[in-house]
């Protein structure tokens, strides 16, 4: 079982939709969060870019 926001080296779940991807995708943010690496689509990056370059938790957003 895969957490969301949990990547293996070809397959991405997105930490906030649970959207999929193979592969790595250069649109996508990863961010790290009390030491758990999580990634986030385009679409949750675009929708929440200035929390996440406030450095905020994804739990705050």
């Amino acid at each position: 079982m895969r957490l969301p926001g949990t990547a293996q080296a070809s397959h991405l779940v997105c930490a906030r939709c649970g959207t999929t991807a193979d592969g790595p995708q250069p649109t996508w943010t990863c961010s790290v969060e009390n030491g758990t690496r999580n990634y986030f689509c385009e679409s949750c990056a675009r929708a929440n870019i200035r929390a996440i370059e406030g450095r905020l938790d994804s739990a705050w957003w």
